[in-house]
């Protein structure tokens, strides 16, 4: 996102990365289940695969992490506008790679000087808004620190609810 911002030739760098990194991911993925059949490790039995996915819950393979709209000026690109390309590569995981457990994270506003430490984060799922509107923070007032923004992601990882969701995250109260 910070080289997308300050060198706007770098973004389509960033979305034709994160496609060969989730390509590469799938291969890999393919390529375990293929040896776990052919070396006879893999077994098909309706009891095994539903005692292992009661007792297991997989994470998710990749989180990414994006910017929330109204985040951030958009701006003209050589390749399109900023968040045309953060969009796109958003919507890649699900598109084209749907095999992959994904969760996206749009955060708010980075502001460290004016948002205090270790508040409540709030998340939003961004397909099924349903809040309520007296507590509702506008979208260009949402902002979140950079260390809960840390905690963020680690929480996301162990949520399993957070799975296959685009979300957008913020803290909830400002100094």
């Amino acid at each position: 996102l910070f080289r997308a911002v300050t060198d706007p030739t770098k973004g389509r760098v960033e979305v034709e990365g994160l496609q060969n990194m989730l390509g590469a991911l799938k291969t890999a993925r393919q390529d375990a289940l293929q040896r776990r059949r052919v070396m006879g490790g893999y077994d098909t039995s309706e009891t095994s695969t539903a005692t292992t996915v009661a007792t297991v819950t997989k994470p998710v393979d990749i989180l990414l992490v994006s910017v929330s709209p109204d985040a951030l000026e958009d701006f003209e690109t050589p390749f399109g506008t900023f968040y045309d390309q953060k969009r796109q590569g958003e919507n890649m995981i699900p598109n084209e790679f749907p095999s992959l457990r994904y969760t996206t994270l749009q955060f708010g506003k980075y502001e460290d000087n004016f948002v205090g430490e270790d508040l409540e984060l709030q998340f939003e799922t961004v397909d099924s808004k349903q809040g309520n509107a007296e507590k509702e923070v506008p979208k260009g007032k949402r902002r979140i620190n950079r260390r809960d923004a840390a905690r963020a992601v680690a929480e996301a990882l162990t949520r399993p609810e957070l799975q296959g969701q685009k979300v957008e995250v913020w803290t909830d109260q400002m100094n």
